[in-house]
């Protein structure tokens, strides 16, 4: 049976009562309510010498007294089909158009994949729609061939394992500098020793992938020798959240995860932003200082890129959280290693090389819209600020 109408409350009690009659049980039920209207899909089962004819009667005329609509359709059993290769595939768009769908919609169909549900997790301050999805035997393959068709669209796609390891807690592991912040903190710094312009310009190569980090990192730390250690209070109020930061670190701890930052920049910053967030696990680097000021010289060993995938190993372990229960996201190609070696790698307003190789891709400017990738919607991230 599938009914559909302005919905009100009370019709779901009306509609069942009507098919409580001897030897009906109930097999299946999806329901959903879009905009004020209802659309109600039940399959009956009718036991030995159940009167279908009188099932059907009984039920149309309930609809009709509530002014639904209501077709019902004979069969035998339940002959959905159990596909496997699970998957969700979530797309942000602002604006979010047609075509954009009609072309995720035509990449799945072409890797032979079904959407067998579809919902919107939000609207504001972007469209976003999840598609549960199955049947799908190369899950890489697909997540490129996503990316292409949404570059060409203007939207977002993610791609994330269904199944169990979609719940439960999760360790969350975020690059600091042009992820959580909107700055990057070793250019704040040199900004103070007139040296910024410099110092940026290594940073995007590095960034790039184009320079060894741990190399970039000494030059550029080398920038800074001389500068007074009160540059680190200067620099701390100067750093930027990025929008949706906060709601992203409160609603994880508000659902009991662990959230850690992994930085190449330095703990004198990225220490006190941390407390600031409720966030205990850090690794970054630190800087030595002799005689009130900065040498120009990094101590002990730099977190580069493999540092940074360590980094999440460690905390999974001390979590005792398997690597499939952790998400990583980042911006730069020193967070590569830790991407492809988390659960789920999210390139947020990454490099090219970044998108290219990240299991989901955002280019918004809200870092909250992680939150989607983990299955939330609007209404409860809401209720997890409240």
């Amino acid at each position: 049976m599938t009914v559909s109408g302005e919905d009100r409350p009370g019709l779901t009690t009306a509609l069942f009562t009507a098919a409580s009659l001897p030897g009906v049980e109930v097999l299946d039920v999806e329901q959903v309510v879009v905009r004020s209207r209802l659309t109600l899909a039940v399959l009956l089962g009718l036991g030995p010498g159940t009167d279908a004819a009188g099932v059907e009667r009984a039920l149309a005329t309930s609809a009709a007294e509530l002014g639904l609509a209501c077709a019902t359709t004979p069969g035998r059993g339940d002959t959905t089909v159990r596909r496997g290769g699970h998957l969700h595939v979530t797309m942000l768009g602002r604006p979010l158009l047609p075509a954009a769908v009609a072309a995720v919609a035509g990449v799945l169909a072409e890797a032979g994949a079904n959407v067998d549900r579809l919902r919107r997790l939000a609207s504001e301050p972007v469209t976003a729609l999840e598609l549960d999805v199955s049947g799908v035997s190369d899950m890489t393959a697909l997540r490129l061939a996503l990316t292409r068709s949404a570059s060409e669209e203007g939207v977002d796609v993610a791609v994330s394992p269904g199944g169990i390891v979609r719940h439960g807690r999760r360790l969350v592991v975020m690059d600091v500098d042009s992820t959580l912040i909107q700055d990057e903190v070793i250019e704040l710094l040199a900004a103070h020793a007139g040296r910024e312009a410099e110092v940026a310009a290594v940073t995007e190569r590095a960034m790039r992938g184009e320079l060894d980090f741990a190399a970039s990192l000494h030059e550029r730390v080398a920038a800074l020798a001389g500068l007074p250690v009160s540059v680190f209070d200067d620099v701390r109020d100067a750093v930027r959240l990025t929008p949706g930061a906060g709601t992203l670190v409160r609603t994880l701890h508000e659902l009991g995860f662990t959230v850690a930052l992994v930085s190449g920049g330095f703990m004198e910053v990225v220490g006190p932003l941390a407390r600031s967030l409720g966030i205990r696990r850090v690794r970054a680097n630190r800087l030595e200082v002799a005689g009130g000021r900065l040498t120009g010289r990094v101590l002990g060993g730099v977190v580069d890129r493999a540092g940074k995938a360590e980094a999440l190993r460690a905390f999974a372990r001390e979590e005792d959280l398997p690597l499939s229960r952790t998400v990583a996201i980042g911006d730069g190609a020193n967070d590569l290693d830790m991407l492809a070696a988390a659960g789920l790698g999210v390139a947020f307003n990454a490099k090219p090389l970044v998108r290219e190789q990240a299991d989901a891709a955002l280019t918004g400017p809200y870092l909250d819209a992680v939150l989607f990738l983990l299955g939330l919607d609007a209404d409860e991230i809401a209720d997890a600020a409240s």
